[in-house]
Formats: structure tokens, C-alpha cells, sequence
């Protein structure tokens, strides 16, 4: 039990350090006026999660720490749903509701087409 416990904590600590990267190298790269980090991040998430997931239980039999490692563990962590949110308010707070609303939409649809699109390519691998 333990084992699965830092195997986890593995994937996450590098999980969280990837996505404290990326935001900040995005932000830097083109500003911060809109959150697009945290839209790329969660939208590269999603996409990573439908990949392995399905490549994880429909295509390879796998050891099951991959599944704990790359997505409760690394995707967990780089995920930013909490961020999303946070951002979010904080836009609708600024009075900037359509930035707001745009994430929102934007967070959601490409997230799920992210989502099908790895699910597709986890199919034809």
C-alpha cells in the first residue's frame, strides 16, 4: 500500500512542477491578461487523460503503477481545475465577463474535444 502511496507522490511532485512551469513560462510569453496557461494546461490534461486512460484499459495491458505514476500522480497534479476556478471568479470579481465567460467556454469544449481526440489516438496506436 505504501508503494502506491509514493508512486503517486512521484508522478505528482513532477506533475506540479511541470505545471508551475509551463504556467509561468506562458504567462511571461503572452501575458496575463487572459489565464491561457491554465487553459493550455487543463486542455493538454485532458488530452493526456484520454490518451492513456484508454490506451491504460482498452489497448495495452499495463502494470497497473503506470495507470498510479502518469495519471492519479502526474496528471493529478498538473491539472489545474482549482486554478481554473479561481481565475474564473476572479475575472467575473474584475468585472471582465466575457474573459470570464471565454474560459469557460474554452476550458470546457477544447478540454473535451482534447479529451476525445487522445481517446481516438490511444485507438489507432
Amino acid at each position: 500500500m505504501i508503494k502506491n502511496y509514493l508512486i503517486i507522490g512521484a508522478g505528482g511532485f513532477i506533475g506540479a512542477i511541470t505545471r508551475y512551469g509551463m504556467g509561468v513560462w506562458i504567462g511571461e510569453k503572452w501575458g496575463r491578461t487572459f489565464p491561457l496557461g491554465t487553459l493550455i494546461i487543463n486542455v493538454s490534461g485532458s488530452f493526456f487523460i484520454g490518451l492513456l486512460m484508454t490506451l491504460f484499459t482498452e489497448r495495452f495491458m499495463v502494470n497497473p503503477y503506470w495507470r498510479l505514476l502518469l495519471v492519479v500522480g502526474f496528471l493529478g497534479a498538473y491539472t489545474t481545475f482549482s486554478t481554473f476556478e479561481y481565475e474564473t471568479g476572479k475575472l467575473f470579481k474584475d468585472s471582465e465577463f466575457v474573459l470570464a465567460s471565454f474560459n469557460v467556454i474554452l476550458s470546457v469544449l477544447l478540454g473535451f474535444v482534447a479529451l476525445k481526440t487522445g481517446e481516438m489516438l490511444a485507438k489507432i496506436l
